[in-house]
């Protein structure tokens, strides 16, 4: 018999830590056999996982049911690739980019939320705008295009950046007609990076959504809707106009990233629906040892509305293969034209 433990990152703050230490760590003690790990997990997800009444209501998911269909392909005879395969198929019902299945030979995971969508964005298309002279902040690449409108590449918010790198980058816009941030393709990665970019082109304390806790193991057993704001940077700020880019793999921290500058009078949100995930995501361990992330903590934008299937951009926009063959990127040239009316 062994304990479920769960794992909760470093950087939880102290109010949400509290929470978690009273909804989130088990007690319940599972058999290391085929059947008491999928009964560890499955009552994991049942237990903690944030979504299930939402999605029940959006994509008709009905968590008993499931039990009902994945239970039934459990033999304590089997071998674990076939317990990780039926436990990796059960996951997936929950379309959920945050939810993975970690053992040391495999890493079960739900990416549809950007295989099935066209990429928008090209390599070769960047590399020709932004050429061999870009310069390079952290995380950021950054150049001045030839119209006067600045351009920002951020990949991923794995990449830290600090307060002296972006009022560089910043003063070296200053006389720029407006900024293009260029998200697409960004995964996601630490929320402080996106926090902190957002906050330079803020200019007042702005809503910019809610979030919930876990208070109990019922589906529905949340706390009331805490208001989430971003504040101004105490350094330099952009008033000007903004554009950022998106695509369907925009995910998690670079999701919230785009509700933050949604939220923002000068911001405008230009190319594909981004990717979701709007659940902040924590772990535990099976009797087995296997490791299963989850979304636990549900965020919202400022309209109570979930963003865990993405967000619409306010100019739909997607890249075009006459454009492509021009050697011109649709998506940029839009937010270009847009930035300049």
């Amino acid at each position: 018999m062994k304990r479920l433990t769960t794992l909760l990152p470093h950087w939880l703050p102290a109010l949400l830590l509290s929470f978690l230490l009273m909804s989130c760590v088990d007690t319940e003690e599972f058999d290391d056999t085929p059947q008491g790990n999928f009964e560890a997990l499955w009552k994991i997800i049942d237990e903690h996982y944030c979504f299930l009444d939402y999605k029940q209501h959006a994509i008709g998911l009905d968590w008993q049911a499931v039990y009902a269909k994945y239970q039934v392909r459990i033999d304590n005879d089997m071998s674990n690739s076939q317990l990780f395969e039926v436990l990796a198929d059960m996951l997936a019902e929950l379309r959920d980019g945050h939810v993975n299945l970690t053992s040391s030979y495999d890493f079960a995971r739900n990416w549809s939320w950007h295989e099935n969508y066209p990429a928008n964005l090209s390599d070769s298309l960047l590399r020709r705008y932004m050429g061999t002279d870009y310069k390079i902040a952290a995380g950021l690449q950054y150049k001045i295009l030839d119209d006067n409108i600045g351009y920002i590449r951020y990949e991923s918010f794995s990449n830290g950046i600090g307060d002296g790198n972006l009022d560089e980058v910043l003063s070296h816009m200053i006389l720029c007609r407006g900024i293009i941030i260029d998200i697409r393709g960004n995964g996601g990665g630490e929320l402080t990076n996106a926090e902190k970019l957002a906050a330079r082109f803020c200019n007042a304390k702005t809503l910019v959504g809610y979030i919930q806790h876990k208070t109990g193991k019922g589906h529905s057993d949340f706390s009331p809707m805490e208001e989430r704001y971003l504040e101004p940077s105490s350094g330099m700020r952009w008033h000007k106009g903004v554009c950022v880019l998106t695509n369907r793999h925009v995910f998690s921290a670079a999701n919230e990233f785009t509700m933050y500058m949604k939220a923002l009078p000068q911001a405008k949100i230009v190319g594909d629906h981004t990717g979701g995930g709007a659940g902040m995501p924590f772990a535990s361990t099976l009797p087995n040892g296997w490791i299963v992330r989850f979304s636990a903590v549900p965020t919202y934008d400022r309209n109570k509305a979930s963003a865990e299937f993405g967000l619409e951009p306010d100019y739909n926009v997607q890249l075009t293969d006459a454009d492509f063959q021009k050697g011109e990127d649709t998506i940029i040239e839009f937010a270009r034209r847009l930035l300049v009316q």
